[in-house]
């Protein structure tokens, strides 16, 4: 069980689907928003594209609209990535959205937008700077290959910059609900960064990637192994499988793959943030917002499996002994949560056959319902025959798995009592 904090930062363990936005001067080249790091250009080039940074179609709304649609409830924006370039109008350096042709605060509109609509802010900021003139790009991973002319690394007048930009974003747009830190390649130990969060946004929780331990752990296009996470946990993953930022020609995830992910680290306790790059006129890719639509129908179908519920898959065995008595026979490989007297069954993986075992369960349920359709399903407590030296399990029959061939099928089992889960 993970223990709750007790305080605001609470707002996490009820709205568990969320939005990542990567955008910036990057959108543009539409390659990877680490094309300074990992593509073919100069810095000199790379920062000439703050004169074409122009969005035009940008309207906050229209995301917004896409998030709820796909059932998310918060979301989190970069608002300097590597590059250095700042959406909002930060005082700190020329290097903004200001001096664009846009020439409008970007986090600000988004800001707005959120707080009118009751959507969950949270902010991304990048430790490493590949443009700012005091930050020791030293050749380490993500790191530039060394200081250009006329730069002037020094940790300490870099963190001076990164406290007074970290304090004009949480002074300047309203309530946050989390900060998300990014990779500090330069081991900055800085614990009083997280002492400026905490005490100018007490409500928000602040990442494990920041210059001192944070509220929760990000693991990042995987899903980590086992059946239920012990402390707070955000997994984080991207449409798009080569870049975060707007990549054109880009592979995207299978939509089935996605509802995967989300029901597996979902039903393990934690919660998902799923990542767009919008491109350089501020839309969002088609092919993104139909995945978020196709995940979203998914997802407001079985969300009761997931809103309030707890992890529960200790009820069930993962694997058992096969007939000679020396060979595992993996079952399906299934997850449980519960909520009270009812538990659900996800079946993130393609199930073998039509009908889904739970090994070492044998409560008879009231009712059986699959949520993706509302139908009710056959079931039996019964020996099975590769378990035959086994005690009786409850099997649920008949599941349509020629059918609903596209999405994570997930049942709903409704107990006369809560005393086993």
């Amino acid at each position: 069980m993970i223990k709750p904090f007790g305080d605001g930062r609470d707002w996490f363990f009820g709205k568990r689907f969320g939005m990542f936005i990567h955008w910036g001067l990057y959108a543009i080249p539409a390659w990877h928003e680490q094309i300074l790091w990992r593509g073919d250009i100069k810095r000199r080039d790379y920062e000439k594209l703050v004169d074409e940074f122009n969005p035009r179609r940008f309207n906050p709304d229209a995301w917004l609209d896409v998030l709820q649609e796909a059932g998310m409830e918060y979301l989190c924006v970069t608002t300097k990535h590597h590059d250095g370039f700042c959406l909002w109008d930060t005082a700190y350096t020329d290097y903004n959205v200001m001096r664009t042709p846009y020439g409008k605060d970007i986090i600000g509109m988004l800001a707005e937008a959120c707080h009118r609509r009751g959507v969950v802010l949270g902010f991304y900021y990048s430790l490493p700077d590949w443009h700012h003139r005091h930050y020791p790009n030293l050749g380490r991973h993500h790191e530039m290959l060394g200081p250009r002319p006329g730069d002037d690394p020094d940790e300490d007048k870099y963190l001076e910059f990164v406290a007074n930009q970290v304090r004009e974003l949480l002074t300047g747009y309203g309530k946050l609900g989390e900060f998300f830190w990014d990779i500090n390649v330069a081991e900055f130990h800085a614990p009083e960064l997280n002492r400026l969060i905490r005490e100018l946004q007490p409500d928000a929780l602040i990442n494990d990637r920041g210059p001192a331990p944070g509220d929760y752990s990000t693991p990042e296009r995987h899903v980590p192994e086992g059946a239920a996470f012990s402390s707070p946990t955000e997994a984080v993953q991207s449409l798009g499988r080569e870049s975060w930022g707007y990549r054109e020609g880009e592979d995207y995830y299978a939509h089935k793959f996605l509802m995967q992910s989300v029901d597996r680290i979902l039903a393990m306790g934690g919660n998902y943030l799923l990542n767009v790059g919008p491109k350089a006129d501020g839309t969002f890719p088609d092919e993104c917002v139909a995945a978020l639509r196709r995940v979203g129908d998914w997802y407001g179908r079985v969300r009761e499996a997931f809103d309030g519920t707890v992890p529960c898959s200790y009820l069930v065995q993962r694997t058992s002994a096969g007939a000679s008595g020396d060979t595992l026979f993996r079952y399906d490989d299934l997850l449980l949560t519960r909520r009270g007297n009812t538990i659900y069954v996800h079946c993130p993986h393609d199930l073998q056959t039509g009908g889904a075992v739970l090994s070492g369960f044998a409560e008879e349920p009231r009712a059986a319902t699959l949520l993706n359709d509302g139908r009710e399903l056959a079931w039996a407590v019964d020996v099975i025959p590769w378990r035959w030296t086994a005690r009786p399990c409850l099997r649920i029959r008949d599941l349509p798995v020629n059918e609903l061939t596209g999405e994570v099928l997930v049942i709903k089992l409704e107990l006369d009592d809560e005393s086993t889960a």
